[in-house]
């Protein structure tokens, strides 16, 4: 693997291969020593041009417990506020011996710039680009789904005859883009649920179903339900009447958490919006995976930057995971 710039483009064998990746690193992670001696001698850059609390540290994570030199890079305070460009900025990681780049931007598109120009001869992970993709949070989204799914050992399982429900914000959302590309891969069967002004203006190209009614998409009984944070600072206009109007209409509360059938998880992807489009009591349910997803999220970014940077399957390399 080269590089991680979207779901989209990526296979079903590739995602299957980080997600398995990712078991054999969250196996390590239960051991009392967790730092692994894999990508010693390595540099990871997470570059990021937008505001992230759980995605940077969580990158973070992953490379020092892979033994990775980590630099962080914040736009804020930094050259980029006097006006540096990507490319400018890109070279000076290439000059500093860069092995890797975790990137977040607000410009969709800016981590496949950042991998096709020429300017960096590092690794990208992208790790949220605008309103495009966040690859990695789907990914640790599908590796929740799979573990809290299958009882048994869910290395080489799809997601085939899953359902998947994903409510909220999608037009804003690059975690539901994602999501939605890397859910199909895997087999499973995808329902967007929001009010018509949060739905992408066409969508006719995504392997999706699209429902305008929260109530009647439970009732359909999906395995796994998704709630998207609204994402109010990337709204200019009024999308729906009042928070309190979306939150009766398109929330998680305490009547539809007890309608979802028996077995089926509540995922999100953070920060949440407790209130508007979770409740406390969905927030904080056993059906709640919220603080598994952080944790598999460490798992999943391991596995990305192992294959990134190592190149090479856990299982050919045992001495790698003792």
């Amino acid at each position: 693997m080269r590089h991680l710039l979207d779901t989209q483009h990526l296979s079903r064998e590739d995602a299957l291969e980080i997600l398995d990746v990712a078991e054999d690193m969250a196996d390590t992670q239960r051991r009392e020593v967790k730092k692994l001696p894999t990508l010693r001698g390595k540099t990871v850059v997470n570059l990021f041009f937008e505001d992230s609390t759980r995605t940077r540290i969580s990158f973070e994570a992953a490379a020092k417990r892979l033994s990775a030199d980590v630099i962080n890079f914040s736009a804020k305070g930094s050259s980029v506020s006097k006006g540096e460009s990507l490319q400018d900025t890109a070279q000076t990681l290439q000059a500093m011996g860069a092995d890797a780049v975790v990137i977040r931007h607000g410009a969709s598109g800016a981590p496949r710039t950042l991998a096709t120009s020429g300017w960096i001869s590092a690794g990208v992970v992208n790790a949220g680009d605008g309103t495009h993709e966040h690859p990695t949070q789907a990914l640790l989204d599908a590796f929740t789904i799979r573990k809290r799914l299958f009882d048994d050992d869910s290395r080489g399982r799809d997601l085939s005859g899953i359902r998947v429900t994903i409510v909220g914000d999608v037009l804003h959302s690059r975690v539901a883009r994602s999501n939605v590309w890397l859910l199909h891969t895997l087999g499973a069967r995808v329902t967007l649920v929001a009010p018509p002004t949060l739905v992408p203006q066409d969508v006719s190209g995504w392997p999706v179903e699209v429902d305008y009614d929260l109530d009647h998409a439970i009732a359909a009984g999906p395995d796994a339900l998704m709630m998207l944070r609204i994402q109010l600072e990337r709204m200019s206009a009024a999308y729906f009447p009042t928070e309190r109007e979306y939150s009766r209409r398109y929330g998680l509360d305490a009547r539809r958490l007890a309608a979802l059938p028996d077995g089926s998880i509540v995922l999100h992807p953070g920060p949440m919006n407790r209130g508007l489009e979770i409740s406390a009591e969905a927030a904080d349910s056993p059906r709640s995976t919220v603080l598994e997803q952080v944790t598999n999220g460490v798992s999943v970014r391991m596995a990305v930057l192992y294959l990134l940077l190592a190149g090479v399957r856990p299982h050919t390399e045992k001495e790698d995971l003792r």
